[in-house]
């Protein structure tokens, strides 16, 4: 009789995408970035890959960097029409 701890680990528990750089699916998904803080990794599926070490999107396989900048420009965006926004109605 086997037990449920006889099972072998998934290697890609995620399913996500092999790495674009070395076709691995050894990764680590990413909990926090500087950019992105807890929200952007999440929304971007980004992954690390434990193999080489670069970051991508686990969804596509593709790098983030396009991804990246985009958030980072919208974040920017909604930022700086709150700023202007509450000082035009004087509450800043």
């Amino acid at each position: 009789m086997s037990s449920i701890l006889d099972e072998p680990t998934a290697s890609n528990p995620y399913h996500y995408k092999p790495c674009y750089n070395c076709q691995k699916t050894d990764y680590t998904k990413v909990k926090s970035t500087w950019w992105g803080g807890l929200l952007g990794p999440q929304l971007l599926n980004h992954v690390k890959c434990n193999s080489c070490g670069k970051t991508y999107n686990g969804k596509t396989g593709q790098s983030n960097h396009k991804n990246i900048w985009l958030y980072s420009g919208a974040i920017l965006t909604v930022t700086i029409i709150l700023i202007f926004g509450l000082s035009f109605l004087g509450l800043l």
